[in-house]
């Protein structure tokens, strides 16, 4: 056994050379991007490819899936696999993939043509959530109120189309965050994000434009919360996130808990089950909780912010039990994947 890593500071691949050292199992350090990274693979024998790409990088998204693809033929293993990545930072794929699955989700209506998309809007109530494919943190993501505003950005959708990334939306939440958590760290990030929301950052601007399609959401008013559960192999872990102030957007808030407290365990039920049929390793889910206290997937991924989830407290197994614990996801990751759990079994 030997593994290929793709390196990139500050991503998993920070701890899975650091276990691997530890373990002392053979790895080399490649370049994903490289042109003759295929010959590279073969002459150094790997049998395992890992690689966390990150939705914030063009270049991952137009080159990681073909890669994995084109290993997995020769029979190299790869993290994360065909089964986790064909859908990852894509929320109408993921739609319909937990339909197919019979996995409870939030109702979800996607059109392809002006016309068909402005009937539903006669049809339907408001608000809806407007949402593109993809994005994290909720940049993409919002509350459309009245059928008025909805024929704008159907108009939006089937004209000029939508940036990728609204670094505006960005810097906002940042400011938001700074005023309740003064910091260094923040006052930096917000220098940061200043620049990308006014001059937009060139990394941004090779993504191409959303267009041509239209997702709306079902709105579940009241919300005060949403919960990230992560399931890797046979254990779940929990994280709490609360919604902004004056706003129904959880995710990207900064406002965490990790202290599991009372919510309808039937979502952790639902993560193994659903870890299962999707075939994935890992998977991030973001749960809601409709009227009736019965939790939604919003979406799924197999990646997700380095570090943030050290300070989860434990972890649930499958029988719904909690064990406190150090948390390193990394590591879960790297083991898991190395000793081939199966999650079809």
């Amino acid at each position: 056994m030997k593994i290929g890593i793709h390196h990139r500071k500050g991503s998993f691949s920070d701890r899975w050379i650091e276990f691997l050292e530890q373990k002392n199992i053979p790895y080399v350090i490649l370049n994903a991007f490289d042109n003759d990274i295929i010959k590279q693979i073969k002459e150094n024998k790997v049998t395992h490819f890992m690689w966390h790409f990150n939705q914030n990088y063009f270049e991952d998204m137009l080159h990681a899936r073909t890669l994995f693809r084109a290993i997995s033929q020769v029979g190299i293993k790869t993290f994360p696999n065909e089964d986790s990545y064909w859908h990852f930072d894509d929320k109408v794929a993921q739609k319909y993939l937990l339909e197919a699955l019979d996995i409870p989700l939030v109702k979800a209506d996607v059109f392809y043509h002006r016309n068909e998309a402005e009937k539903y809007i006669e049809n339907a109530s408001f608000p809806k959530v407007f949402k593109l494919k993809g994005g994290a943190g909720s940049i993409n993501v919002k509350l459309v109120k009245t059928k008025e505003q909805a024929r704008r950005i159907v108009n939006q959708a089937f004209g000029g189309g939508f940036n990728a990334f609204d670094s505006k939306a960005i810097f906002k939440d940042t400011i938001e965050r700074f005023s309740r958590q003064k910091s260094l760290h923040n006052f930096l990030r917000i220098i940061k994000w200043g620049f990308k929301g006014i001059f937009v950052d060139q990394q941004y601007k090779v993504f191409p434009k959303q267009k041509n399609y239209i997702y709306f959401q079902e709105f579940i008013p009241d919300l005060k919360y949403d919960i990230r559960l992560i399931v890797i192999g046979n254990k779940c872990y929990f994280l709490k996130r609360n919604t902004r102030d004056n706003d129904f957007r959880a995710s990207g808030s900064g406002m965490l808990e990790f202290a599991p407290g009372k919510f309808n365990l039937e979502a952790v039920n639902i993560a193994f089950k659903a870890a299962k049929k999707l075939n994935m390793l890992c998977v991030a889910y973001d749960f809601i909780f409709d009227a009736n206290d019965q939790p939604l997937v919003v979406e799924i991924s197999y990646g997700f912010q380095p570090y943030v989830y050290d300070r989860c407290l434990g972890f649930y197994d499958q029988n719904l039990h909690w064990t406190e614990t150090q948390v390193n996801l990394e590591y879960e990751i790297i083991n898991n994947f190395l000793n081939e759990i199966s999650l079809i079994q």
